[in-house]
């Protein structure tokens, strides 16, 4: 059965907001789109968009390994009976538990710096990061292959860490690139597997090519493949991806509810949900589309929405055009799938909502309301 507003009015009823409310059909279209487009490439999932459980769980099950960025998101893996292959260790400042650890999963490390090669484990299989030096279209905050960033072994000093990781006894298996996240211009991707490719002249043929993620949601994937798979041919390489807000963003939506109104020089909707439950707006100006679900009114406005925080910038979205809403009405903050739950925060000692999916027959509890008594439970160890 395919989920309807009727559906998320339930889940608002039944479940209280805020809730991340998940779509099960929407998942696995996602998951088949990039099948499809990256056929013959090996897939990994960027955890860090989303990492519950019940939908990791699924996405391996369709084929995909995980890319991990610390311990935490190893542990799952582990949990979910991964090794080997399936799992990459990625990240410009791993810790030691997480060398160690990735070493005893036969994970495969994607080196961030020249001086990381000293402390990898010993005979470590690894990729070298490249940064391609390119500015790209998105936020700021969002770019990871501008010169400036923090990302990955300048263009100029490839071969030389492909040479010392040789020497320390590593196994160099290729290179790997990922340019930012929300790539509004496809073109950024051309320009950078462009430059990583010109590198075969001095690196030789490789084993692996891995291109990371940071499509846009309406990116065309299979353009994005061409120029992969050429770049991946000029090493004589596996292509490799790694998507992750691709995937998950718009399977899943913030459901909350309108708490009150205010008016100054702005006019305000005031809800139960903000930068506790989805920190984008804030962080990175990110716009999500929003509709309201349980009103009928032919009487437009413009709005914005307002989250509960006594901080300025929590606002989940301005300039809203909205029928006029009521107290109690529920808003759906869509493309929250990716970055709302897995960068949710404690902040007011606010519980976690509670995350449901819905399978085709009816809501499942995938992640259950945090309780407040939760949140202090390990402080009162000292008292």
């Amino acid at each position: 059965m395919k989920l309807t507003d009727a559906h998320l009015l339930e889940a608002a009823s039944h479940f209280d907001t805020p809730l991340y409310a998940y779509d099960l059909a929407t998942l696995e279209r996602q998951l088949e789109r990039v099948q499809a487009a990256f056929a013959g490439a090996r897939l990994f999932y960027a955890m860090k968009a989303n990492p519950n459980l019940s939908l990791l769980r699924r996405i391996r099950a369709a084929g995909f390994g995980f890319e991990c960025v610390s311990h935490g998101e190893l542990e799952r893996g582990a949990l979910l009976g991964c090794s080997g292959e399936e799992i990459l260790v990625n990240g410009p400042a791993k810790s030691a538990v997480e060398y160690r650890r990735g070493a005893e999963l036969g994970a495969t490390f994607i080196v961030d710096r020249l001086s990381e090669l000293e402390k990898l484990p010993p005979k470590s299989r690894i990729l070298i990061r490249v940064n391609p030096a390119l500015e790209v279209s998105t936020h700021d905050h969002l770019a990871t292959g501008a010169a400036h960033s923090k990302f990955g072994v300048r263009l100029e000093d490839v071969s030389h860490t492909l040479a010392r990781a040789r020497d320390l006894g590593h196994t160099v298996r290729g290179l790997h690139l990922h340019i930012g996240s929300a790539i509004r211009d496809a073109g950024d991707f051309s320009l950078a597997f462009e430059k990583i490719a010109a590198l075969a002249r001095e690196t030789g043929p490789l084993e692996v090519l891995d291109c990371g993620g940071g499509w846009g949601l309406d990116a065309h994937l299979e353009d994005i493949a061409g120029v992969a798979f050429e770049a991946a041919r000029a090493f004589g390489a596996q292509l490799w991806v790694e998507p992750g807000r691709f995937l998950v963003a718009e399977c899943g939506v913030l459901l909350t509810r309108v708490v009150g109104f205010k008016k100054t020089a702005r006019n305000f909707a005031l809800l139960d949900a903000g930068m506790t439950e989805l920190i984008r707006p804030m962080l990175y100006g990110a716009q999500h589309p929003v509709r309201a679900l349980s009103n009928s009114s032919a009487v437009l406005q413009t709005y914005d929405l307002a989250g509960p925080a006594c901080e300025s910038g929590d606002m989940l979205a301005r300039d809203v055009v909205l029928a006029t809403l009521t107290e109690g009405d529920v808003v759906v903050i869509e493309q929250a799938g990716a970055y709302s739950s897995a960068m949710s925060s404690h902040y007011l000692t606010r519980p976690h909502p509670i995350e449901v999916l819905w399978d085709g027959e009816g809501w499942k509890v995938i992640r259950a309301r945090e309780t407040v008594e939760n949140l202090w439970r390990l402080e009162l160890m000292g008292l």
